[in-house]
Formats: structure tokens, C-alpha cells, sequence
């Protein structure tokens, strides 16, 4: 019987798009690369943008955008773009509170929360957002355009308008009655 060759065998296979970070605990999600091309009198000379999305799966989320000559040097500033620019969102458990419609430019997401085990029910660019959120439950529909910049964009939209009870009552001025329970 042959051994397996070193580097072969057992080994699990690590998802390149979908990395933890070692130490801040933060995920990214690499949503979209572009090549660009520019003709100069020697040829073509590409460049490329990246779409990153990053997030705690705790609440916070963010979205980078990076441009570079090489697609490795795209993916690290998008991931510096997106880490500077994280925004905490309310959650309700492991979905979100209620129904909301994001709109950017031409994209428009509809979020609608779920039931307990129904899953991530998303496209590529609203599920990448949801995941990086930590939201396990929701049903999404993309609506509008279909760019990816643009729908990552109406995402997080959609869950920057989301509000819990609470901070409702709080900005009518209604106080909250808080039920305790009775001591048999």
C-alpha cells in the first residue's frame, strides 16, 4: 500500500474566501475582484479592484473597497477600508427584528426576518454582509441591480435602519414595561 505523498491526505481543505483572522477574531469575505484593463503602445496593462466584506458575526460589519496593480495588494487595502469603516447593527437573537428595504443607486435589498432554523435564504453579495453580521435566520431578495457594490451597499443599508423595540419606545417617549415574574 502506497503512503500519501507529503502534503497530500487527510489534510481538511481551508476556504480561501472565507478566512478568520487569528487574533481580532474578525472574518472576511472577499465579495468581488475586477480586472481592468488599460491599452498602452506595448500592450494591455491590468489593474484590479476588490469588494471585501468584514465582519464579528457579534453585530458589527463593514464593507472595503481597494484598487490596486496586483490583486493581492486590492484584497489588503479593501480589508483596511472595510475594518476602518465596521458599523454595529441590531439584532434580535439570531435574525433581525423586523422587515426593511435598503436602496443604493440602483440596488435595492428586501430583508425579511425568519423563523428559527430557516438559514441564510441570500445571493452572493447579501449573504456575504448577513454572514459577516452573525445573522443565522433571514430570508433576502435583491431587487434592483445586479452590481456588487451596489447590493453590498443597499445591504447594509437595509440592516443600519434596523431598530429594536426598545430604541422605538425610546425615541416616542414611551416608557417600557418591564413583567416580573411571581415568586410562588
Amino acid at each position: 500500500m502506497a503512503e500519501p505523498r507529503q502534503g497530500q491526505g487527510n489534510r481538511p481543505r481551508r476556504d480561501r474566501q472565507d478566512k478568520p483572522k487569528d487574533d481580532s477574531g474578525l472574518t472576511e469575505k472577499v465579495v468581488f475582484i475586477n480586472r481592468c484593463a488599460k491599452v498602452v503602445k506595448g500592450g494591455r496593462r491590468f489593474s484590479f479592484s476588490a469588494l471585501i466584506v468584514t465582519g464579528d458575526k457579534l453585530g458589527k460589519v463593514g464593507i472595503g473597497f481597494g484598487k490596486a496593480n496586483e490583486v493581492s495588494e486590492a484584497i489588503r487595502k479593501a480589508s483596511d477600508s472595510a475594518k476602518k469603516a465596521m458599523v454595529k447593527v441590531s439584532l434580535r437573537e439570531h435574525t433581525i427584528p423586523h422587515e426593511v428595504l435598503g436602496e443604493h443607486d440602483g440596488g435595492r435589498v428586501l430583508l425579511r426576518p425568519a423563523s428559527p432554523g430557516t438559514g441564510v435564504r441570500a445571493g452572493t453579495g447579501v449573504r456575504a454582509v448577513i454572514e459577516a453580521a452573525g445573522i443565522r435566520d433571514i430570508l433576502a431578495k435583491s431587487l434592483g441591480s445586479n452590481n456588487h457594490a451596489n447590493v453590498v451597499k443597499a445591504t447594509l443599508g437595509a440592516l443600519l435602519q434596523l431598530r429594536v423595540r426598545d430604541q422605538i419606545f425610546e425615541t416616542r417617549g414611551i416608557a417600557v414595561k418591564r413583567t416580573v415574574p411571581s415568586q410562588p
